[in-house]
């Protein structure tokens, strides 16, 4: 127990540090995350919805930076602000389907029986299809505002962290300090909170960096089939679907929303490959 808490602390943060792709993700993501910050802060050097048809699909330059798209709207800035509604999406969503996930697999786990089958079973139905099919036929049920598309993504990567949180629990609940802990009387709540929990943070916090990356290009899929994120709205996967009849004369205006997706879902898999490397005492070792 002692050599867990100690390897989710101090250790832990040692050897993320030596990860090199672990440091490339946290910079990558840290200056999508600053430029998401600016959008939500209005630090933006032109407003991502006004149209100027003055300036109409106009190439990058020192005033359009990332250029205009159809409507004469500065291309940086919505990319900012979209990348501000995808991360706003992605993390609402994986923090609902972490908490929820979490706790009914660490209670499916630990209690077992007839609730951790019902708990699999769940799980198994929500596996039993494809994460996009299902987040779009959630979304077009109750509707494609930013916190619908929160909701939708979250109920599709709810099991992951189900699966993710219930596979340890099973190991752990067998170990002799926790059957030790049962004999002394101590309580479940006891119990799970001591010595459950501290051995499920390390997995669950890289499949939250994990999840991140696939929840961003979730939203931006459905905001790519109309299904997200709605005009005149700023988003990463809305840009991209509007770009596509313009890519041949005007390539600006699909480079640069793509390069933003790509961007920040590798670094936050790196950003996962590091936490991985830090919390894996066998990947430490090799």
């Amino acid at each position: 127990m002692k050599m867990s808490k100690e390897m989710g602390t101090k250790g832990g943060l040692h050897y993320y540090l030596q990860s090199k792709s672990g440091i490339i993700g946290a910079i990558l993501v840290f200056f999508m995350a600053v430029g998401a910050l600016s959008a939500a802060f209005g630090w933006l050097p032109h407003d991502p919805l006004i149209q100027n048809v003055n300036d109409i699909l106009k190439g990058p330059s020192k005033r359009f930076w990332f250029g205009t798209d159809q409507f004469g709207r500065d291309i940086f800035s919505r990319t900012l602000d979209g990348m501000r509604r995808s991360l706003t999406v992605s993390i609402v969503a994986v923090s609902i389907a972490a908490f929820i996930g979490v706790i009914l697999g660490i209670l499916g786990g630990y209690l077992g029986k007839w609730f951790d089958v019902l708990v699999t079973r769940m799980s198994d139905v929500v596996f039993a299809f494809p994460a996009i099919l299902l987040a779009l036929a959630i979304v077009s049920s109750i509707g494609n505002s930013w916190i619908d598309t929160a909701l939708s993504i979250a109920i599709v990567y709810t099991p992951i962290f189900i699966r993710v949180a219930r596979g340890p629990v099973l190991t752990v609940k067998e170990m002799d300090y926790v059957k030790v802990s049962r004999i002394l009387g101590y309580s479940s709540p006891r119990i799970l909170i001591k010595h459950i929990l501290p051995n499920v943070t390390a997995p669950i916090v890289v499949q939250t960096a994990l999840s991140l990356s696939w929840a961003i290009l979730t939203e931006s899929g459905l905001s790519f089939l109309g299904l997200g994120t709605q005009p005149p709205d700023a988003s990463l996967g809305l840009m991209v679907a509007d770009a596509q009849s313009l890519a041949a004369f005007a390539w600006w205006t699909l480079l640069f929303p793509s390069l933003f997706i790509t961007i920040v879902v590798v670094g936050l898999n790196l950003v996962g490959d590091g936490l991985r490397d830090a919390w894996d005492p066998a990947r430490r070792n090799s």
